[in-house]
């Protein structure tokens, strides 16, 4: 019998205390054609999430982590991996079959391709995301050394990355800990000359739970006011942080997330890293677009 050859692409899942919702997910991964090596980090789940997989998962890898970490998790799995591509899944997430090789193709024929942000689809009845639409009409068009558009954003459980590119730039930042933290990575792939392409042959599935997350709104816009002051120029950071402080007098979203901004600010201003100026107007074009 043939051994089949390994995947070029490693799947990583951070979770957190949704052990029923990643057994799903595995289910579903493990299933792939393309037989990717999995690996979940563990963000210290309290429930059974390591003990089932051991259980009823043999084939993945478990990377424990002692305390919750965020999306910094994904950094430690792309260290953990060997393959030279590493998609992220959620617990809530998984690939479409062959998704998985079409990205490495993709990768392959194009050496300056850092991260690819997949089209997604949404519950048992497939719906695009609309995140798919805007990617797609991004106003930074397309080059001739990339596949798709580029964009200057994605999904982080519909993302394949170059690992290589990715730990280049150091991941998703620590600053920012979770929620919305996919702008920034596409402002530091950019700004170290990898492209970031949106190519909706390759193909995610979402099924998030029903309901809303209490208290994603308020930490999305803290974050989109952390990555203004660590990527862009004063005056756009301190315009965004004076709107916000404005909003924050009438609404507790608002509020919740100036009060966050604050606490991280020393720490984002140590780290603060203005983008080249190619970049910076291409973030300018894509403000603009979505306004």
């Amino acid at each position: 019998m043939t051994t089949p050859h390994p995947s070029p692409v490693g799947v990583v899942i951070a979770t957190r205390n949704r052990s029923a919702l990643l057994a799903a997910a595995l289910r579903r991964l493990l299933a792939l054609p393309e037989r990717p090596e999995i690996l979940v980090v563990d963000n210290a789940s309290t429930d059974d999430t390591r003990a089932l997989i051991a259980r009823d998962f043999p084939r993945v890898r478990v990377l424990a982590l002692p305390f919750n970490q965020g999306a910094l998790a994904r950094n430690h799995g792309a260290r953990a991996l060997n393959t030279p591509y590493v998609a992220f899944s959620d617990d809530d997430s998984w690939w479409a079959p062959g998704a998985l090789g079409t990205a490495a193709r993709l990768f392959e024929d194009h050496p300056r391709l850092g991260l690819i942000a997949a089209r997604t689809l949404v519950g048992p009845t497939a719906d695009p995301d609309p995140l798919n639409d805007v990617l797609a009409d991004s106003p930074l068009g397309r080059v001739a050394d990339l596949p798709g558009t580029q964009v200057l954003g994605f999904l982080a459980c519909a993302s394949v990355v170059r690992r290589r590119a990715y730990l280049d730039v150091g991941g998703f930042h620590r600053v920012l800990f979770f929620g919305g933290e996919e702008t920034l990575l596409a402002y530091d792939l950019a700004a170290r000359g990898w492209g970031v392409s949106h190519c909706p042959d390759v193909v995610a599935l979402h099924h998030p739970a029903p309901g809303p997350r209490t208290g994603r709104p308020a930490v999305q816009r803290r974050n989109e006011l952390l990555t203004a002051w660590l990527r862009r120029p004063l005056p756009h950071a301190l315009a965004r942080t004076c709107a916000l402080a404005a909003e924050a007098r009438h609404d507790e979203h608002a509020r919740r997330a100036l009060c966050g901004a604050l606490a991280r600010l020393p720490a984002a201003l140590r780290a603060r890293r203005p983008l080249p100026p190619q970049v910076e107007r291409a973030a300018r074009l894509t403000e603009g677009a979505a306004a």
